[in-house]
């Protein structure tokens, strides 16, 4: 089977990230990008829930109806594949597949993969910077090169993730950063802060999911003034999809994962205009 356009959504058995994948497929068909068949990568760690995610969406009755992927004609196909984002070896091994399997390259990547702990203290820091900050920008270096010119990459980050609860010296830091480096170095303190018991007295919230997306965010707009510098053409976006009902609110939020998955979506496969660099929420552009 052909394709004329790869994407891959992270963390997609479950919540917003599935809904992503399901709204790509409805939503594909009238994209603007629709040039050919779409193939997307339902990315997940654990095989048992992400073929049991899979097989849920081949029998989705909205996407049955659309006939978005159960006929020969159909716009999209959607396949399994195994990624644990702070499991090196796994992203090694999803991006040396992606290489041989396309090898003219693939058009977005949405890293929705993140963690939310309870309870606050070094450890928790050390875990939620771990896999939000650090192995997703580790993900964003194994895949970017892969991306086709013009092509997406979009990071899931959080509303939780702006600058109003930063003392002014944090929050000036976060605005002046320009290289991954610069935003990495805020990480670093931010958990030193937190070892020595003194974040609040330095200018930081008590939040490690918070400042993890705030480190995102940076980092996102860092990745796209890198790319613009080499010349590149692949536009590069960090998002919130609002307050969503999944497991990860533990029951709260006011929005569906349907909703929720409409600005990551809309980043993947909509006319940006060739905006990048930028934090989207509700579909629009938000400042930091």
């Amino acid at each position: 089977m052909s394709y004329s356009r790869i994407g891959v959504v992270t963390g997609a058995n479950k919540g917003i990230g599935l809904a992503i994948v399901r709204q790509l497929a409805l939503q594909y068909p009238e994209s603007p990008l629709n040039n050919g068949r779409l193939l997307i990568y339902l990315a997940a760690r654990d095989q048992s829930r992400g073929e049991s995610a899979l097989q849920s969406l081949y029998e989705d009755i909205d996407l049955k109806k659309a006939k978005a992927l159960q006929t020969d004609g159909a716009f999209s196909e959607i396949k399994y594949h195994a990624l644990d984002i702070t499991d090196t070896r796994t992203i090694e091994s999803f991006a040396q597949h992606l290489k041989q399997a396309h090898g003219e390259g693939i058009d977005f990547v949405i890293n929705n993969a993140a963690i939310a702990m309870q309870g606050f203290d070094s450890n928790v820091v050390k875990t939620t910077l771990g896999c939000n900050y650090y192995s997703t920008l580790e993900a964003c270096h194994a895949f970017l090169p892969l991306i086709k010119s013009g092509g997406r990459l979009v990071n899931v980050g959080s509303t939780a993730g702006k600058l109003s609860k930063y003392s002014d010296e944090i929050r000036n830091r976060f605005l002046a950063s320009r290289t991954e480096s610069d935003v990495t170095q805020l990480m670093e303190d931010f958990a030193s802060a937190v070892e020595a018991g003194k974040e609040k007295e330095m200018g930081w919230p008590s939040a490690a999911y918070a400042v993890s997306k705030a480190g995102l965010i940076g980092a996102t707009r860092a990745l796209a003034l890198a790319e613009q510098e080499k010349g590149g053409t692949v536009l590069i976006n960090s998002c919130c999809p609002g307050y969503v009902k999944t497991d990860m609110t533990r029951g709260g939020g006011v929005k569906t994962p349907d909703q929720g998955a409409q600005t990551p979506v809309m980043l993947a496969i909509a006319d940006l205009k060739g905006q990048t660099g930028m934090f989207w929420r509700s579909e629009k552009h938000e400042e930091w």
